[in-house]
């Protein structure tokens, strides 16, 4: 790509930002950038159309918020490998698109009716004052409304260890602040949370991955890292991992305590769906066996009750309290109070377990129905990762296909998935991608399968391979 197709010929008709955002919109639907390409470096850019470099910024967020981009910490900015021919507005509103990307629950299972009635309570209790900050650390009757809830999954805490959070994707990041300088060493599971690996880098750490095993993250590895390197931290998600769907062992899960403890470092627990246990022999949270207070915990409800709430609960070890609140309101003062009377009102006013049960319900049916038919269809030509439970699936193509060719082609089909190179420390092509099931409807999800299986030669023809019919050919 030459430099000069990045020049603009400005009128006075619409923002410079605007005029940016669409040449570079138009060079990507015309073939010009293709996926992974890279854009040039802000401050180049900026001087090269002799603009001011918030110009720049302003045109990358909105080609990346549209899906044509996404930013890579401490890389750049690259065109997004669904970009071609579709943006993201494109896919969101053409229900044409098998949406097996999106972690986000169908809203049937929303408590649409009772959440209204929590939060008109909210507003006629509390009237103005609901509109104020809180202490900053949430308030008190939802942190006790939050203590007995976590008694249910053997977590006994106080209200002073915790803290009320805009989301786990926001805990993550006050963790790191609290806890992570430059240079610092944290360990992560491989593969992880794509987000977890943004904010972990953001703070200059070194990341060492840990590979994945059947039964949870791989102990030997894991005790060979830590003889020759002590980590602040390690990040682990034990129960329904995203992206795999793998659940730790409880022999694991009590090993990861003990070595914790014996070399000196916190545990960061990422906790979206224990709630649930499906199949599982052991959905137990790590903070469950947590003997020596060394697990950090973060609780979402963004797969339970409703992700636009932007809400969570963080259990946090007395020592590291002052700093994480400090954290936290330097990234956002306070999670919105008007969210948090509304969801104590909700959780105590109204059959929160009845709501918990229908939604377990709901996910284990839809996680038997599609882990068989997704096996059935699928099993014989690529390594479905064996999972006990949670809403994604992770996947192997044959070795020598990359997944971000994988999605592209399937893309074309309006089978809308995950590469697997996001979930990876490195940005390297993998042959791993990702079926997530939360947001379709089970129908939906068995046609984009067949849809899938149906056109996999296809796609080994195209990339000029020879077709491997299983990947026992590949052991």
């Amino acid at each position: 790509m030459e430099f000069d197709d990045y020049k603009v010929r400005f009128s006075g008709k619409e923002c410079k930002y605007i005029q940016v955002y669409n040449n570079i919109k138009s060079m990507i639907l015309e073939g010009k950038l293709n996926s992974n390409d890279k854009l040039p470096p802000i401050r180049k850019l900026a001087s090269f159309l002799d603009v001011n470099n918030v110009t720049v910024v302003k045109a990358y967020e909105l080609l990346e918020s549209d899906g044509y981009v996404n930013k890579r910490v401490g890389s750049g900015t690259f065109i997004s490998s669904k970009s071609n021919g579709y943006s993201k507005r494109d896919i969101d509103e053409d229900d044409q698109f098998y949406r097996l990307d999106s972690g986000n629950p169908s809203p049937e299972i929303f408590p649409i009716t009772d959440f209204k009635k929590a939060i008109n309570m909210a507003l006629e209790e509390d009237d103005a004052s609901i509109f104020n900050y809180d202490e900053g650390n949430g308030i008190t009757e939802l942190k006790e409304v939050m203590v007995r809830y976590l008694k249910n999954f053997d977590i006994n805490t106080t209200s002073d260890n915790l803290m009320v959070i805009s989301g786990a994707q926001q805990g993550i990041d006050i963790v790191a602040k609290t806890l992570i300088n430059y240079s610092d060493i944290v360990f992560i599971e491989e593969p992880t949370y794509a987000g977890a690996i943004d904010v972990l880098k953001s703070r200059g750490s070194k990341l060492v991955p840990i590979p994945m095993l059947e039964d949870g993250i791989d102990i030997g590895v894991l005790k060979m890292k830590l003889d020759k390197i002590r980590p602040k931290m390690i990040y682990v998600m034990p129960n329904f991992q995203n992206p795999t769907g793998i659940t730790y062992s409880e022999s694991k899960k009590k090993k990861l305590i003990e070595l914790a403890e014996e070399y000196e470092f916190y545990i960061l627990e990422d906790d979206f769906i224990s709630d649930f246990k499906f199949l599982a022999t052991n959905n137990k949270t790590l903070k469950s066996y947590d003997k020596y207070n060394r697990v950090i915990y973060i609780k979402s409800f963004s797969k339970i009750l409703m992700p636009g709430l932007r809400v969570g609960v963080m259990d946090i070890p007395t020592e590291l309290m002052n700093r994480a609140m400090l954290s936290k309101y330097n990234s956002d003062i306070s999670t919105s109070t008007l969210i948090q009377k509304s969801l104590y009102y909700y959780m105590d006013k109204f059959d929160w377990k009845k709501h918990i049960s229908v939604v377990e319900k709901i996910y284990t049916k839809k996680f038997i129905e599609c882990y068989s038919y997704i096996n059935k269809r699928l099993g014989q030509r690529l390594k479905v990762i064996k999972t006990d439970g949670g809403i994604n699936f992770f996947i192997e193509l044959s070795r020598g296909y990359f997944s971000r060719d994988f999605v592209d082609f399937m893309l074309e089909k309006r089978v809308v998935l995950q590469p697997g190179s996001i979930y990876f420390d490195n940005e390297i092509d993998d042959r791993f991608f990702r079926i997530n099931i939360a947001r379709e409807s089970v129908e939906r999800i068995k046609d984009a399968v067949d849809i899938i299986a149906d056109n996999l030669d296809d796609f080994y023809r195209k990339f000029n391979k020879i077709p491997i019919k299983s990947n026992s050919d590949l052991q």
